[in-house]
């Protein structure tokens, strides 16, 4: 079968590393010790490099939110309802949620995508309608999606951030919502990482240990039915992934694609990250990741990925929040190493 992002691949390309040549003189000329602001400098660096130019911004920046309802929760491995998906819609739209005042705080443009979600929504405004079926299947017994559908919403992925990268989105940071995906989640990264579904399970939106277990038990069972293998990151995706975050693959792809800074959010967030960086390798380049989650998993993959989070705050709401969190840290990586004088400048030295 060929897959449409199949060409997409061959577009995605490591940034040239004149540009973070560059970012690394000026630096090493401004005012201050050099080093003195560790990370923030490679950051700049980093962001010069994605964005090919010596002044790296932060702004305008846009959060999406991918949401979708997952059919492993017919399992019992969530804590609420999946009605809850499609309740939360009104609190995005309405202002209430937490990355709605996140939004506000950090002045991004918030973006609500329906990939998946168990109900009809067409009636909501304020909601990018890019719906594929309304919910995955169960993957414990059968794959969550057929090829189709898992191109389907990488594809609404993609355009979703190629649209922002037309109307001058620099940054873009990419969550989701849907109950049930943290399973799907560790499933991905266990067939991923080839790591035990104990050492990847957690909480989510608040089981017991009782109900952890459980969890595991089931991702278990359904790695054993899929017979996944690490170096097959589609097939993972399609038998034990979700809407969500197939969609947020595209994105992550999309933006490497389009040049834009990509800043992952979570767990699940960085699960279709890692899915993505197996696709394109390159892709990665081209990823912050916003923070550490609670659930034991995240650190996993990061080590897997070989990266290391802005933050370490223990959320785990998911909603895009610890990656609109770290949207501050871009701001003053690029404020300082455009804004600081050098010594020649200041006449020092």
């Amino acid at each position: 079968m060929t897959h449409w992002w199949q060409s997409l691949l061959e577009n995605i390309h490591p940034p040239q590393p004149v540009w973070a040549e560059k970012a690394a003189v000026r630096q090493a000329s401004l005012v201050k010790p050099p080093g003195s602001l560790g990370r923030l400098e490679t950051l700049a660096a980093r962001i010069a490099a994605i964005q090919a130019t010596e002044t790296p911004q932060s702004r305008p920046r846009a959060i999406v939110v991918f949401c979708a309802d997952h059919g492993i929760c017919a399992e019992g491995v969530n804590a609420f309802p999946t009605r809850i998906t499609h309740q939360h819609l009104h609190n995005f739209i309405g202002g209430g949620a937490a990355i709605a005042v996140l939004a506000r705080l950090t002045g991004s443009e918030l973006v609500i995508c329906d990939v998946g979600i168990d109900a009809d929504v067409l009636h909501l405004p304020g909601i990018r309608h890019s719906k594929v079926r309304r919910g995955t299947r169960n993957f414990a017994h059968e794959p969550a999606m057929t090829p189709e559908e898992c191109d389907a919403a990488m594809h609404a992925g993609y355009t979703t951030v190629c649209e922002l990268h037309q109307r001058g989105i620099r940054a873009v940071a990419i969550g989701e919502m849907g109950i049930g995906n943290t399973t799907a989640a560790a499933a991905v990264t266990a067939a991923l990482t080839g790591k035990p579904p104990e050492l990847v399970t957690g909480r989510g939106s608040g089981l017991s240990p009782e109900g952890v277990a459980h969890k595991a038990d089931v991702i278990r069972h359904a790695l054993e039915r899929h017979r996944l293998r690490p170096d097959a990151p589609y097939d993972i995706l399609v038998n034990v992934g979700g809407l969500d975050l197939a969609a947020m693959c595209g994105a992550f792809l999309g933006c490497a694609a389009e040049g834009l800074i990509a800043v992952a959010d979570g767990y699940v967030s960085t699960a279709a990250a890692a899915v993505a960086v197996a696709l394109a390798p390159a892709a990665r380049e081209f990823m912050v990741f916003g923070h550490r989650s609670a659930e034991p998993g995240h650190q996993v993959l990061l080590d897997s990925l070989g990266v290391t989070p802005l933050l370490q705050l223990d959320l785990c709401l998911g909603e895009a929040s610890g990656a609109a969190l770290a949207f501050s840290i871009l701001d003053a990586a690029c404020s300082l190493h455009v804004g600081m004088v050098t010594f020649a400048e200041a006449q020092m030295g």
